[in-house]
């Protein structure tokens, strides 16, 4: 398993379930020294991410990082939806995920679409 790799997957994934647990994978990959303990942990924190909800906060400030992909190529249309939908931002009534979902595909936004985060938004809307 490429510890690298499964972090850039789950990275946003893992931001908008607890800021805490990123900051803290954060300072685990910290000069990339990586170790099979360093793995397992991540492993440990990913899994025990699969059962947290996100909250009001956490989905802000993911989708605050996922739209900094989107903000020099949107159209004005695209970033007063943005705003207007982040505003009204609910967890449980989650339309601004679906949204830039919908943008990392019109932009093509290769790092995004291998983002585990991007995928379930995309798979939810199926």
């Amino acid at each position: 398993m490429n510890w690298q790799k499964v972090w850039a997957v789950n990275k946003y994934w893992v931001m908008s379930k607890s800021q805490q647990q990123y900051d803290y994978i954060r300072l685990l990959a910290k000069n990339n020294q990586w170790t099979p303990q360093k793995t397992q942990e991540l492993g440990n924190i990913i899994d025990s991410l699969e059962s947290v909800s996100p909250t009001k906060q956490t989905l802000t400030t993911t989708y605050q990082h996922i739209w900094g992909y989107f903000k020099k190529k949107c159209t004005d249309e695209e970033l007063h939806q943005y705003l207007r939908l982040l505003d009204n931002l609910q967890p449980n009534n989650d339309k601004l995920g679906p949204f830039l979902a919908q943008l990392t595909n019109k932009y093509q936004i290769d790092y995004l679409q291998k983002s585990r985060i991007i995928i379930e938004l995309n798979e939810r809307k199926d």
